[in-house]
């Protein structure tokens, strides 16, 4: 058997004006007149509570996501782009940006600078291992080469030269084979 609830309860679900308010949106808007009184007080007066904030703000990020959806439809990747693709594609953007700007300000701070230039993201970049194979066919305009001197070029000290000579291998890099 069903109960009725008391009285003293409002009409309409707390979980629905919960929902409007974690979506940001304005009851009013809903066409429900018993929760457009909700937050207000002292009768209806007071400032309105529904101001608008950005999708950014909503998601907790610095990207702009509004600007992210109007590229991606501008784009035409795909007929039909979803609310939370462009909020991810922020946060995935803002997380590689905010790696790299780390690095690069260790970068620099190791070779006492204040300022980044382009040269501090390039070595951010090629140290790191994850980085480094996400830009591999990327070229930084004035950043440089990373500082590498091959051991065979090296002047020989006496005590290497009764050992053999490295073979001519030792400096390259090894390639890893493509399957």
């Amino acid at each position: 058997m069903l109960r009725r609830p008391p009285r003293s309860t409002p009409l309409y679900s707390s979980a629905a004006s919960d929902v409007y308010k974690r979506q940001g949106i304005n009851a009013e808007y809903m066409g429900n007149s018993k929760m457009s009184s909700v937050g207000k007080g002292k009768g209806g007066r007071g400032k309105a509570t529904n101001k608008a904030t950005s999708r950014s703000t909503r998601a907790g990020l610095q990207f702009p996501v509004g600007r992210i959806a109007r590229f991606l439809k501008q784009g035409r990747y795909a007929e039909r782009i979803g609310a939370g693709a462009p909020v991810y594609l922020a946060a995935v953007l803002e997380y590689l940006c905010a790696e790299v700007l780390e690095l690069a300000g260790n970068a620099a701070r190791d070779n006492k600078k204040t300022r980044i230039v382009p040269r501090h993201i390039q070595l951010a970049i090629r140290n790191d291992e994850e980085l480094n194979k996400l830009m591999s066919n990327t070229t930084i305009a004035n950043g440089g080469v990373l500082p590498n001197i091959c051991l065979l070029y090296t002047s020989p000290s006496p005590r290497d030269l009764s050992t053999s000579r490295m073979p001519s291998s030792a400096c390259k890099k090894k390639k890893k084979k493509k399957k």
